[in-house]
């Protein structure tokens, strides 16, 4: 194991120790730092180079982990820190086909045992070559760190200023919480050291193969896939009618409400969306491969799905935001609108390979899976769903006050706009949550420092007595029509 492999590991152990047990924020990044070091001096130490790809998911796991550091709300930061641990794996592993890029993003768990060995022989081989200067290096750090805290705890109770500061630097260890952060800095320390040995000896997932399915004639490929196209047509044909304005008529010879309408066709369309994805990979399984005639028929003929599966896609993303128009934004309804969005570039995508070539589909569609989860973090979507939830009520004076109140501190700067008492009954819940929150810096997001500044020292006293059953609306449209019997926030 080299030297610098060697520090990495340890310091990110000790970081891990120091920073990860009062919270998420700033903190990841800090940890994943030498984290990445460890594995990158493991890599040049194992003769490896450097390639572009691995570079890409190297720095896309990192600025994924920028996004706990921005957000309050957690579930934006846990798909990211969930996407930078697959961008990681597979900036060790270097994969490149659809197995390979599946297991690859999860290969970093399979390294765990095996450089736990590893690493102990490391330690082991530099203490026994060089058995004096490791000696002199640990006494050295033993010394700096005693002369640290006796010297620290003089200055900091001579002076209250220093000892402000010193504190707001310095992470607050106590004696309760030790054990988890000897777990942290285990898991930190074992984390690093994985990294480290799979970036010396990466597992070639690529050498395992999926065999191709037996190739079917032309009829037998192409007529179920050319019925289906049909059946698309036909029915975007009807969609396009109703987006010309045959709402009324629809409604009128379904029995459907408007919010029905709405709601229903979209979980149909995306269902509609998936399916189709499915549909293409198998058929390419089984697509016959006889010959230029033959692909120009597959390209044709799965090229001509994807085009209609598009427009399906738009279909469903213009009833979402009907929907949103009428009953307000929900955090289910901007993940399902986000999933749709990107399931068409994913269609795009496909599209792509069929006229220059597959080679780089299955790496193409994990970076967009990435940017995606990357962008939506960015966008804050507690914030973008307060901001058009507030819009709303300027338009219709209609707003579930109940709802807003359960958003995180990235909601604060648009619900600050409200005019009272909905204002207070919208951000009691966030101001009591900030108030008893004493994280550091470096475990506080972005949102939630912003939130701070806002709302400062401000009390809602009274105002928030009759909050029950306020802001729902006079005209019965947020929690529906007399027709519609379902809630609108209701998930389902």
């Amino acid at each position: 194991m080299p030297g610098a492999t060697l520090w990495a590991v340890l310091a990110t152990g000790l970081l891990s120790v120091l920073l990860l047990g009062d919270g998420i924020g700033l903190n990841l990044l800090l940890v994943a730092v030498p984290a990445a070091l460890a594995a990158y001096f493991a890599a040049r130490a194992a003769a490896r180079r450097l390639r572009p790809w691995t570079a890409v998911w190297a720095l896309g796991g990192l600025a994924l982990l920028v996004v706990p550091a921005l957000r309050d709300a957690g579930w934006p930061s846990f798909l990211a820190i969930v996407s930078a641990f697959a961008l990681g794996s597979l900036a060790l592993h270097g994969s490149r086909s659809w197995l390979g890029m599946f297991l690859g993003s999860l290969g970093l768990l399979t390294s765990v045992a095996e450089s736990l060995g590893w690493g102990v022989r490391g330690v082991r081989d530099r203490m026994t070559g060089s058995r004096g200067r490791w000696g002199v290096v640990f006494r050295s750090t033993v010394v700096a760190v005693v002369l640290l805290i006796v010297f620290g705890a003089l200055f900091a109770s001579a002076d209250a200023a220093f000892a402000d500061v010193l504190s707001s630097l310095m992470p607050d260890v106590s004696v309760g919480d030790s054990p988890w952060r000897l777990f942290l800095g285990v898991l930190g320390l074992v984390g690093a050291l994985a990294a480290a040995y799979t970036a010396a000896a990466p597992v070639r997932w690529d050498g395992l193969t999926v065999r191709p399915g037996k190739a079917r004639g032309r009829l037998e490929w192409a007529l179920p896939l050319v019925v289906l196209n049909l059946l698309f047509a036909a029915f975007l044909a009807i969609q396009l009618t109703v987006l010309l304005g045959g709402y009324d008529k629809v409604m009128a010879e379904t029995d459907l409400s408007y919010s029905q309408y709405a709601r229903e066709g979209f979980w149909q369309l995306l269902w509609a969306t998936l399916l189709t994805l499915l549909v293409i990979a198998l058929a390419l399984r089984w697509a016959p491969r006889g010959g230029a005639r033959d692909r120009t028929l597959v390209r044709g003929v799965l090229g001509t799905l994807c085009l209609l599966t598009l427009v399906v896609v738009a279909s469903a993303l213009r009833r979402m935001d009907l929907y949103v128009d009428a009953y307000g934004l929900t955090r289910l309804r901007i993940s399902v609108a986000a999933v749709e969005l990107w399931l068409g570039v994913v269609l795009v995508l496909i599209m792509a390979a069929g006229a220059f070539g597959a080679k780089m589909l299955p790496r193409a569609v994990a970076a967009s899976a990435a940017v995606g989860v990357l962008a939506f973090g960015f966008i804050s979507p507690d914030g973008l769903i307060a901001e058009q939830n507030v819009a709303r009520y300027d338009r219709h004076h209609s707003i579930d006050v109940e709802y807003l109140r359960g958003l995180s501190a990235d909601a604060v700067p648009a619900l600050d706009t409200l005019p009272e008492p909905l204002r207070s009954c919208a951000l009691e819940e966030i101001q009591r949550s900030l108030r008893s929150s004493d994280e550091p810096w470096y475990a506080t997001s972005w949102g939630e420092a912003r939130a701070r500044d806002i709302l400062g020292d401000w009390d809602p006293g009274y105002r928030t007595r009759d909050c029950s059953g306020l802001g729902s609306g006079d005209n019965g449209s947020e929690r529906g029509d007399v027709d519609d019997p379902y809630d609108p926030y209701d998930p389902y």
